[in-house]
């Protein structure tokens, strides 16, 4: 009955090293992941032929400039709260 569509950021803490902080962010249409950018890998990956498009378009592009900069404003911004809790 329609269609599902979701976008997931997660910043994962491995150490109170700001250098430690891994960007994870996922694109998912009726629950099947279809691109993922990871900040450790540097880039987009596709895990579907539609994601594999979209992936080389957006590591071109300034959708990666983008997400590197989530890195820095969103979760090193936010990683004193974070370890606080």
């Amino acid at each position: 009955d329609g269609y599902f569509y979701h976008m997931m950021r997660q910043c994962r803490y491995s150490s109170k090293d700001l250098q430690g902080i891994e960007l994870i962010t996922s694109y998912v249409f009726n629950q099947a992941e279809y691109i993922r950018f990871n900040s450790t890998v540097g880039k987009y990956v596709g895990y579907t032929e539609y994601g594999v498009k979209n992936a080389e378009a957006w590591n071109k592009g300034p959708e990666l400039a983008g997400e590197l900069g989530e890195l820095e404003r969103y979760c090193k911004h936010n990683a004193a709260n974070h370890y606080s809790a």
